[in-house]
């Protein structure tokens, strides 16, 4: 597939009705450049950036968690003199302390305040475009957490607000208080439980969502063919990510090697199909594939522009039946809201 496209190429879609917000229509998840999946680079973190801004990828991801902290830093830094050429998108509620230590998740009204504050001057902005409230805190009723959001909207501090990893009656709630723009949920051909109540409820309401890992955390692309193919310091190493696991691992593999037949009668990488077939679920869907190596950035492009026939999103469903991945998504889901 073709690397050169422009803006126009790559098109835009829009997010949300009552707080619309326009994106390109792939993002690109930034905190792998800093933590989690292997050693971060800095330096190849801004190159990549830069190139997905040549590119027409112009709607960033991170969140203070990432690094922690070190990720809002690289962002801002990568889009220091551009910034009128991205939309950026940070979370908070995922409290960690300066040495990684895991804190928990905090929805308080203070909190949100300080945490954009402290987003706002490492970002080095005057204003963030979507702020996501990364876990919902079930300790502190949806209502306040987005509350003291919508008066970051007011100070002009953020344009737009989101909900990550929200059920369907926490986003009503939130969309009664203020518009919500996007939600951001794990969605890809290996996890497509959004689509029984989440996706309905997001067209329902008219809110857009915001796939992240939609190649699956890498399994999708095909570079992965074991564990071992990790870094020692990669996260998808742990049980935490019992897909990468023994014979889970194994199993996924296979559905992997059905796309790719399918991909190579399209001229295509398996993950460019993959992710195309994201991009297929609806002009209201802005996948944010996340990497931090500028080839991978320039495949995952290529997927804008691969065109999916009827016969072979019906191919694919048939390759990747619903249910046929082999483990869950996270070791642990209990902070995920349900």
């Amino acid at each position: 597939m073709t690397t050169n496209e422009t803006t126009t190429s790559i098109g835009r879609r829009t997010l949300g009705v009552a707080s619309p917000l326009t994106v390109s229509s792939i993002g690109l998840g930034c905190m792998g450049m800093s933590e989690f999946y292997g050693t971060g680079d800095e330096a190849q973190g801004i190159a990549t950036i830069h190139r997905a801004l040549d590119l027409g990828v112009a709607f960033l991801d991170t969140a203070d968690m990432y690094g922690p902290f070190t990720n809002e830093k690289l962002v801002g830094k990568a889009v220091a003199d551009r910034r009128d050429r991205v939309v950026l998108a940070t979370k908070f509620g995922n409290e960690r302390a300066a040495d990684g230590t895991r804190l928990g998740i905090n929805g308080r009204p203070e909190y949100v305040r300080s945490a954009a504050e402290a987003s706002l001057q490492r970002l080095g902005v005057d204003h963030i475009d979507l702020y996501y409230q990364h876990r919902v805190d079930k300790t502190v009723p949806i209502e306040e957490t987005v509350g003291a959001m919508a008066e970051l909207v007011e100070a002009g501090k953020v344009l737009h607000l989101g909900l990550s990893e929200a059920s369907p009656e926490t986003i009503r709630r939130a969309h009664a208080v203020h518009p919500v723009t996007a939600v951001q949920t794990e969605y890809s051909l290996f996890t497509r439980d959004v689509e029984d109540q989440i996706l309905p409820t997001l067209r329902e309401l008219g809110i857009g969502l915001v796939p992240y890992s939609p190649l699956g955390r890498g399994i999708l692309t095909g570079a992965i063919t074991r564990t071992d193919d990790l870094e020692p310091a990669d996260s998808r190493r742990t049980a935490y990510f019992p897909r990468f696991q023994g014979e889970a691992l194994e199993s996924n593999l296979a559905l992997v090697a059905r796309l790719r037949e399918i991909a190579q009668g399209k001229g295509a990488t398996v993950g460019q199909l993959a992710l195309a077939w994201v991009l297929a679920q609806g002009d209201d869907v802005a996948p944010i594939p996340g990497t931090k190596r500028v080839r991978y950035l320039e495949e995952n492009v290529g997927a804008v522009s691969l065109e999916l026939t009827a016969d072979d999103l019906a191919a694919i469903e048939a390759a990747v039946p619903r249910g046929a991945v082999a483990g869950e998504r996270y070791g642990d889901m209990s902070s995920i809201d349900a």
